[in-house]
């Protein structure tokens, strides 16, 4: 055990934050810290990090906080360094722990130094730089990279991946899964949290409660966790019912009066099992219709060039009914001018950008939340749909975790993300068949993502959105569109899907570069070889030979079904010649799933093509 509290209380000024709480760190978890906004998540690693101390209590017999051995620990504070006139070489200097330049521990730690320094973009030049020629969250960064260098024992991140580029996050996550010691992350990107952490404590009603695995892993054990104890509770109420009625029934009878005295001392004896807090965000179990389907193809753009005063990307396209695509790229590609574009916001520079027949469509960024009124929430959303009662209006609210108090707020007083997630309530309750939505989760805390993912999978209709969030991504898209090196690529699959891929399109990359090494030494080793005995000699390449044998598998995969297709169709007379409707409808069902595993094999083979011809795909 490296770390460990016991019955332990936290306090910041007169606020109780952590109340008799357990916590204990094991060996080199990386663990990650989540609870709602303000639970006071940052005070307790402050806690940890000895900026802060336990509450006093004289009647607990906890000996505080205890570690197995004396412990060097690192926290990412907010000011990153006192004296921005240094520069970033003296600043990172100062986390080197050997002086002599020419010890070999000191070549090994700059060898790492100059690993992470590039590994979050930096340029080598930049070290010689002043940091307050950086911004904030550059300077951010650096110290994030002098803490990674100190190599605490227990290492504090607090919104680590805040001001870090899609690349930089990787580059993390891959670096914190192999760190040698322990850490605990506080963080708002569930994706980061669900490759790095594999231990949750939740910070909720003042205690920590911990769950074993990553945080979808939490997400599940928790839910799971309310329905048991829902299950519990409600048995234990329906024998409490039932044992009142008992003793109402013969505490006035002399001949039952001991047994109505025995079931009331049961009642009181029995330990009450507390009602589940319901979870703060909700869920969608019912399908989120339209107002109408429309048409089979929503929107259609031919050599489409968009962007506002020159061209940013080009691009052809048709969106089927039903699709949920996320567009991904860097900044600048051109993702929020094509949405502006489809929107009807933005005029095309040129080509043709159409909407089918009956598309309604419901646009949406961060200046739609842009909303300053006087009126409650709930009186703003009445405004929006007057035909609606109060009961439905609260209804509606609470379904986006606008309940009770909430809904009485003022527009003006709600923060960024609860101005966004009104203006969605009353785009979805207008149900359209065409979502375009740029960033939708911006600003909005845990609950409110999950409520608005749960929206999206139950929605029916079409839906094309840009964001960052990558969980969001993984959660709601079933196609992708990447903006990269000035043009757009369709990938048909999630977004796990197409991370998996870059991974394997990476490790083939280098696989062929190790192929063309061995390809070399063994031109090097013919030319030692007498010529007569160069003909007996293999030339076949080794890269030829493990992309025969990869596209052999999807191959031989394809071959198999097309002579299934083929032997059912060959079966087709027999089937007519029955005349039976039980069994055509079984030709139909076979037919339909060799088709669909016909299709899934011939992408397969796709993907498995593509890798080794990355330039014609």
């Amino acid at each position: 055990m490296l770390l460990q509290i016991h019955d332990g209380t936290l306090s910041a000024g007169s606020q109780t934050v952590l109340s008799h709480f357990h916590f204990e760190i094991r060996g080199r978890e990386k663990i990650a810290v989540i609870g709602s906004n303000g639970a006071g998540k940052t005070t307790f690693l402050r806690l940890l990090a000895g900026e802060l101390s336990l509450d006093r209590d004289d009647k607990s017999v906890s000996r505080g906080i205890v570690t197995s051995r004396k412990l060097t620990v690192g926290l990412l504070g907010q000011q990153a360094f006192p004296d921005p006139s240094i520069t970033v070489e003296e600043a990172l200097l100062k986390a080197c722990p050997c002086p002599d330049q020419f010890d070999r521990d000191r070549f090994d730690w700059e060898q790492e130094y100059d690993r992470i320094f590039t590994g979050f973009g930096l340029h080598k030049e930049d070290k010689i730089k002043p940091l307050q020629q950086f911004s904030g969250g550059e300077q951010t960064k650096i110290a994030l990279i002098r803490l990674l260098l100190m190599k605490p024992d227990l290492l504090l991140l607090d919104e680590p991946t805040n001001h870090l580029d899609p690349a930089s996050v990787e580059w993390l996550e891959d670096y914190l899964r192999d760190y040698g010691s322990a850490a605990v992350i506080v963080s708002h990107d569930r994706f980061f949290l669900d490759r790095i952490a594999d231990t949750v404590y939740e910070l909720s009603n003042r205690t920590l409660t911990r769950y074993a695995g990553n945080y979808s892993a939490f997400r599940m054990q928790k839910q799971k966790n309310i329905r048991l104890q829902q299950k519990a509770y409600d048995r234990q109420q329906e024998e409490r019912k039932r044992l009142e009625e008992l003793i109402e029934r013969f505490k006035h009878k002399p001949r039952k009066a001991a047994f109505a005295r025995s079931r009331k001392k049961m009642l009181e004896r029995m330990p009450q099992i507390p009602k589940p807090a319901p979870e703060e965000s909700r869920h969608f179990t019912d399908a989120i219709l339209p107002r109408i389907p429309g048409p089979r193809w929503v929107l259609e753009a031919e050599h489409l060039k968009v962007g506002y005063d020159h061209v940013l990307v080009e691009l052809s396209l048709r969106i089927r009914r039903g699709q949920k695509i996320g567009i991904i790229g860097p900044n600048g590609a051109g993702k929020s001018a094509f949405l502006k574009t489809a929107a009807g916001l933005l005029p095309p520079l040129k080509g043709k950008c159409l909407l089918g027949n009956h598309v309604e469509t419901a646009y949406f960024d961060q200046m739609s939340a842009e909303l300053f009124s006087d009126q409650t929430a709930a009186e703003h959303f009445h405004s929006c749909f007057p035909a609606l009662t109060q009961k439905e209006v609260r209804n509606i609210l609470g379904a986006f975790l606008f309940s009770g108090k909430h809904a009485s707020k003022r527009v003006r007083d709600l923060s960024g993300g609860e101005r966004s997630r009104l203006v969605l309530a009353e785009l979805f309750h207008s149900a359209p068949n065409f979502f375009l939505l740029d960033e939708p989760t911006n600003h909005m805390d845990l609950p409110a993502r999950e409520t608005l993912e749960s929206a999206f999978r139950a929605y029916t209709g079409t839906l094309l959105f840009v964001s960052h969030d990558r969980y969001f991504l993984q959660q709601t898209a079933d196609a992708l569109l990447i903006f990269e090196n000035e043009g757009v690529s369709y990938y048909p699959f999630g977004y796990q899907h197409y991370i998996e891929h870059c991974k394997k399109r990476a490790w083939s990359s280098s696989l062929s570069a190790q192929v063309q090494a061995e390809e070399q030494a063994l031109i090097s080793g013919l030319r030692s070889v007498p010529k007569a005995e160069r003909r007996r000699l293999p030339e076949i390449s080794p890269d030829e030979i493990f992309r025969e044998w990869k596209l052999g598998i999807a191959e031989e995969s394809l071959q198999q079904i097309r002579q299934k297709l083929e032997q059912l169709l060959a079966e087709k007379d027999a089937f007519k010649a029955w005349k039976n409707n039980e069994y055509e409808q079984q030709f139909i069902n076979r037919l339909e799933a060799l088709n669909q595993a016909y299709t899934d094999a011939c992408l397969n083979w796709y993907e498995e093509w593509t890798e080794f011809h990355p330039e014609d795909s």
